[in-house]
């Protein structure tokens, strides 16, 4: 009888154990940003700082022209750009891109955009001169519509979220992989393509309920 209980507790303990999902999250490091040929005479050095805020990393870039603090979170790319010149400048939407961890380029919409026109043409966002915006970056093929549950965004990389191999194959192999921002600045009616890449530097492992 007690070693049919115990067999019972090993088996109970095992479903448990295989019932386990893991929740993977990146973090990634801003290790290069592009500019075009000439910036670094119209708009000098740049630099690439690491933050840290409450425990958040942040990459700060910044050259004469702009300011901008990136921190991705699940689905999108988090960003606050600030306009360091006496002139006004747009991003221009409709020329953004993203290139993803097997190098494909997508087309990305950003906040307050209603997800049913993400595919339609959006207009430039302007930031007045010595002034500051909050805003995020989205693939457009990560959003989709759910019935009965409406929209959703789909995370950033492929196999992020839940799995029951522990994080010990899946998710790894992401690790070291590199993805792209492709911005373009507007300022006096010259378009300035920033390309911003980010590297996978770590993957850490939450096991959720």
């Amino acid at each position: 009888m007690r070693s049919k209980l115990l067999l019972l507790t090993i088996i109970f303990s095992i479903s448990i154990i295989s019932c386990v999902n893991f929740k993977a999250f990146y973090n990634l490091k801003l290790y290069e940003v592009e500019r075009p040929a000439n910036a670094k005479e119209r708009y000098g050095e740049q630099t690439i700082t690491k933050l840290m805020e409450k425990g958040r990393t942040k990459y700060s870039y910044e050259d004469k022209l702009l300011k901008i603090i990136w921190f991705p979170t699940y689905s999108r790319f988090n960003f606050v750009l600030t306009n360091k010149t006496e002139h006004s400048f747009k991003i221009i939407w409709d020329e953004a891109s993203y290139v993803n961890v097997n190098g494909l380029s997508n087309r990305v919409t950003h906040l307050g955009v209603n997800y049913i026109d993400i595919n339609k043409s959006q207009p430039p966002t302007t930031i007045i001169r010595s002034s500051t915006i909050s805003d995020a970056v989205m693939p457009t093929e990560n959003v989709y519509y759910v019935l009965y549950e409406g929209w959703k965004e789909s995370p950033l990389f492929p196999n992020q979220g839940f799995s029951n191999d522990g994080g010990s194959s899946k998710n790894s192999i992401y690790k070291g992989r590199k993805v792209q921002i492709m911005l373009p600045i507007q300022i006096e009616n010259v378009v300035n393509e920033y390309i911003f890449s980010f590297e996978i530097e770590d993957i850490k492992y939450q096991a959720v309920n």
